[in-house]
């Protein structure tokens, strides 16, 4: 026996098409559909105007980009580091003023900075070279200012190599600057910066402070933005506070230092927009395309007359290599049009074949009537009434079934599989159609095995196949024969047999026993049956994941030639 042929999964191998590939495969211009042509053509690396997705694709990587480097911006741990060092180096510059101011007092002399005793200040003030804009502010004990920079003639001071401000930037950078500016300017206060001459009055505050011993420190803006830093620190002698030193530093230094960084950043914000942007396209490409070409050939499917498509070929691209979604989405239409396409070309054949099976009896009755007004001899005309009579029962019986052969697919669908006792179900099949192979002199044998057997599926549709199969070998069997039935599990299947003694299957139609219409019956039963109740068998048993198969029982298997000694059929159900 073919025990080894059934089957355990429930999916049925898909249909070989005949397909039309994607961009991977290179075909001449006559075999692509035209409409495919001419998209293709006026499609190039990526249609911004014409991909909606590649358009959200690119969008939401700039968003991101710009989410990341406006938050970077507005964070500004740059400005921070920049300020802490600025404020530090400013203390120092404060405390080495001091220290100039400090070496220049006499030594165990008593000094009064306000009368100019021990030290000249406007000298020593002199002598210190700062850069435009900063200033160097003395207060005595009393907080009273005794000298100032600010205002005097100042030398320029010696050019370092080396040290500078990288100022470069581009007309794209001072945009984006200039508009990050705007933006943040509408965000901050510029109202309560100091006006001119207002830097002294903070530098005093300070200086009231710092007369206590220790260094302060201050950050400020002007009217127009630019931060100032002010710095207070102690002149001693010994333990001695004598008075103050307060340094200004230069407005809108640390902001220039900021606005370069900031340039820079935006430097690598463009380059890295242009990346993204460079990228988004070739992401786009492999995502929007491929769609689009799906979408495209279901759409030419939808719009065209299918009549004028040939149902061999499914213009569905091949992306099946794409180890993504979209590979399997092609997979899947692919498959899913494949199928359709099968199921168009078997409701042909179907229906080819209808036409086919009712013009036989069409034809004999049509003789037959037209025959029975010829005739004058009443045995001829009771003769061609049973003619008439015998195909009428003929056509309603193969109406009857090809009714439920079409229904079979949408109820197979709609009915719901219940656990049963398979053993219990042909127990009750095999009694009530014992008798039927008594009226025909017919032995009926069962060897089914003690313990129950549940499967999954529905009971009534098996119940079916199995009255067919039992019901074709007695009408195959004459007074003598048998017809035995009998079942075995193996691991996760259940096999049901049945067998008869009849004259077995024709060699070489195993196969085609399961095709609708095919029948091999004796001259008695011609017009007994439709054909078509082993091709439903075997539909009913591929739906519960089984097999069903035919074959001739032989005296050796060793000896296929041999005159067979009966027919047997299989059914592999899984369990």
């Amino acid at each position: 026996m073919a025990a080894a042929g059934v089957g355990l999964g429930r999916s049925k191998p898909v249909k070989k098409t005949n397909v039309v590939l994607g961009e991977d495969w290179v075909a001449s211009e006559g075999t692509l559909d035209r409409d495919q042509q001419k998209g293709r053509a006026e499609r190039g690396f990526i249609s911004l105007n014409r991909s909606p997705l590649a358009r959200k694709i690119i969008t939401f990587n700039l968003l991101a980009m710009i989410v990341l480097v406006a938050g970077v911006l507005y964070l500004n741990p740059f400005r921070d580091s920049l300020v802490l060092q600025r404020e530090s180096g400013l203390v120092t510059e404060a405390q080495l003023v001091a220290d100039i101011f400090e070496s220049r007092l006499p030594r165990g002399a008593p000094v009064n900075l306000a009368a100019g005793d021990g030290i000249d200040i406007a000298e020593t003030l002199a002598g210190i070279r700062l850069p435009f804009g900063a200033d160097i502010y003395v207060f005595d004990p009393r907080n009273r200012l005794i000298g100032t920079t600010e205002g005097t003639t100042r030398a320029p001071r010696d050019q370092v190599a080396g040290l500078g401000v990288d100022n470069r930037s581009t007309l794209i950078t001072n945009f984006l600057n200039r508009m990050w500016e705007s933006l943040s300017g509408l965000f901050s206060d510029k109202g309560n910066g100091l006006m001119s001459g207002q830097t002294q009055d903070m530098v005093s505050e300070l200086a009231a402070a710092a007369l206590g011993g220790m260094t302060q420190i201050s950050t400020t803006r002007d009217v127009g933005g630019e931060a100032i830093f002010a710095v207070a620190t102690p002149i001693r002698q010994g333990q001695t506070v004598l008075g103050v030193i307060g340094v200004t530093s230069v407005a809108g230094e640390i902001d220039l230092l900021v606005r370069v960084e900031r340039e820079q950043v935006l430097q690598m914000f463009v380059i890295a927009v242009i990346v993204s942007i460079g990228l988004s396209l070739v992401l786009a490409s492999t995502i929007a395309n491929p769609l689009s070409d799906l979408a495209a050939a279901a759409e030419m499917g939808r719009d065209k007359n299918a009549r004028k498509m040939s149902p061999s070929r499914v213009r569905i691209p091949d992306l099946t290599a794409r180890p993504d979604e979209i590979g399997r989405l092609s997979g899947a239409m692919r498959g899913m049009v494949a199928a359709l396409y099968d199921r168009i070309d078997a409701n042909e054949q179907f229906a080819a074949d209808v036409a086919h099976e009712i013009k036989n009896p069409l034809a004999s009755l049509r003789s037959a009537v037209a025959s029975l007004h010829m005739v004058k001899r009443d045995d001829h005309r009771t003769r061609l009434l049973e003619v008439i009579d015998h195909d009428v029962r003929r056509l309603d019986r193969l109406v009857s079934d090809i009714s439920n052969a079409s229904r079979l697919d949408s109820e197979l669908v709609k009915e719901e599989e219940e656990s049963f006792d398979l053993l219990h179900m042909l127990g009750n099949l095999t009694e009530h159609l014992r008798g039927q192979a008594a009226r025909q002199g017919v032995d009926f044998i069962t060897d089914l095995p003690s313990q129950p057997i549940t499967i999954q599926g529905l009971e009534a549709r098996l119940a079916q196949v199995f009255v067919n199969l039992i019901t074709n070998a007695i009408s195959f069997c004459e007074d003598g024969d048998a017809v035995r039935v009998w079942v075995r599990k193996r691991d996760n299947r259940v096999l049901v047999v049945v067998e008869d003694t009849g004259p077995g299957i024709p060699e070489g139609a195993q196969a085609k026993v399961f095709t609708r219409f095919y029948s091999e019956r004796p001259v008695g039963q011609f017009g007994d049956h439709s054909g078509l109740g082993l091709a439903i068998s075997k539909q009913i048993v591929e739906a519960h994941g089984g097999v069903i198969w035919a074959e001739n029982i032989r005296p050796t298997d060793a000896d296929i030639t041999s005159e067979p000694l009966g027919a047997r059929f299989v059914v592999g159900l899984p369990v």
